[in-house]
Formats: C-alpha cells, sequence, structure tokens
C-alpha cells in the first residue's frame, strides 16, 4: 500500500504515536460541555519516503494501526506523569471517548518553489489522509532560511554538514471527519462527544521553529498556533523542545 513513484532509493522507517488530548481543565470531574472531550489514541505507523532529485519533489505515504479509547491508556499516562511532576491530578477521564479501531492512509508531497543555494528553501506543501481516525486534506507552503544541507536527495547520500536554521510553515486544513472530537466509527457509546454540526470544517495552522544539526546532535524549539477546531473552542498555541542523538 505504501507508494513508490520515483526510481530512486526509498527510506522506510516505524513509529509509535501516542496522543492525549483534554478539555481546558482538568479539574472537574463532570462533563465539560461545549469543551473537547478527553481522548487518547495509540498506533503503529509504517511508513515510506521517496524523493524526486532532478524535480525536486518528495512523495510519503504512512499506514497507521491502533486504538483510542481507555485502551490507549491515556488517563494513566497523564496521572503518573502529573503525579511525578507535583502537578494537579487529572479529573474527567472517565468520560472519555470510548475504545475504537485506528485504521488511517496518509500521503504527503512536498515540491520545491524557490531554492537560493544552502540559505533559503521555499516549498509547496499537501497533505491527504482517510480512515477512522480522521479524514481530511491540507495545504500550504513552507520555508527554511539559514545554513542547511541539500534537500531532496536520495536516502544514500552521506555528505552531511552542520545545519542552524530558521523554518516556517504555513497550513490550510479541510476537515471531513475527527475521531478524537467525534468519537470513533464503530463504537458510538460515548458519554460526550462534538456534534458534527460544531466542527470547524476549515482550520488554520502556522508553526515556526529553530533546528542545529550537529554531527550527532539534533536540536529544536518551534512554536505552533492552530485556530478553532470546533464552534465554542479556541485559538491554541502550543510549543516545544526537542533533542536528539544519532546511533
Amino acid at each position: 500500500m505504501l507508494l513508490k513513484p520515483y526510481t530512486s532509493n526509498p527510506q522506510y522507517g516505524i513509529t509509535l504515536n501516542i496522543f492525549g488530548y483534554t478539555p481546558t481543565s482538568i479539574r472537574s470531574d463532570s462533563i465539560l460541555y461545549g469543551d473537547r472531550p478527553f481522548n487518547a489514541n495509540i498506533s503503529l505507523k509504517t511508513f515510506l519516503i521517496q524523493v524526486d532529485e532532478v524535480h525536486k519533489q518528495q512523495l510519503s505515504s504512512a499506514f497507521s494501526i491502533g486504538v483510542m479509547g481507555p485502551a490507549a491508556l491515556g488517563y494513566q499516562i497523564q496521572d503518573n506523569i502529573h503525579r511525578w511532576l507535583k502537578n494537579t491530578i487529572p479529573r474527567g477521564w472517565q468520560y472519555q471517548v470510548q475504545n475504537d479501531i485506528i485504521l488511517n492512509y496518509q500521503l504527503n508531497y512536498e515540491k520545491q518553489l524557490v531554492n537560493a543555494g544552502n540559505n533559503f528553501l521555499l516549498n509547496a506543501t499537501a497533505e491527504a489522509r482517510v480512515g477512522t481516525l480522521n479524514d481530511k486534506v491540507c495545504g500550504g507552503f513552507n520555508f527554511m532560511a539559514g545554513r542547511f544541507n541539500k534537500r531532496f536527495l536520495p536516502v544514500i547520500y552521506k555528505k552531511r554538514k552542520a545545519e542552524y536554521y530558521f523554518y516556517a510553515q504555513s497550513r490550510l486544513n479541510f476537515i471531513g471527519y475527527d475521531a478524537s472530537m467525534q468519537g470513533g466509527l464503530f463504537n458510538r457509546k460515548n458519554p460526550y462527544t462534538i456534534a458534527a454540526g460544531d466542527i470547524t470544517r476549515a482550520t488554520f495552522q502556522a508553526d515556526a521553529g529553530i533546528i542545529v544539526n550537529f554531527k550527532k546532535l539534533y536540536l529544536s524549539y518551534t512554536q505552533s498556533l492552530l485556530t478553532k477546531e470546533f464552534r465554542t473552542g479556541k485559538y491554541h498555541r502550543w510549543g516545544g523542545i526537542s533533542v536528539g542523538f544519532a546511533l
């Protein structure tokens, strides 16, 4: 099911994804109507990335299988983290979206538009997802400015130098279905979900960050903004720091 449209060597990978969602408050033992429902999902994703060096484009495809609901252990994970940090003990997980299966397929496409050596790059991006977790299509742009290695190179390319650059991207999302808010497709016995008519069908997301990649060390700092996902929702902003080591 994973696509290989080009002649270059593909890169394969497997990731384990765990996502948790809560309403704006985790202090209440009752349902917060008009807010996001509690939801956790865990899935194993297999993916394939292939580049077309001649036309400066890249296509990746991925298939995910997993579960959402209490079986994803969202409450146990958050509860233990908060106890370890001596933070607020979460309440309300008994009203989370119930158990259901995750089967999702995803395609991502990226095409170079403007390139100025290894110092500036502007790309167009597109994404499509279909399955029991979410159905949506996205389109947007991203750019990188600084010093970075050449993009759209085959996986066998080994010559890498230190990188440090700023990046930003914008995406317009069109949502058909989102099980994290609306509940799974097969199990409809949920204490609380967002009605289909209250889902925002078009959202905008912007991301920006700074990346440093030196020898075997990877560092990043990012900030993201997402517009309302449902009628009574709020704009959401979050950030993160990542540290990685090559083995």
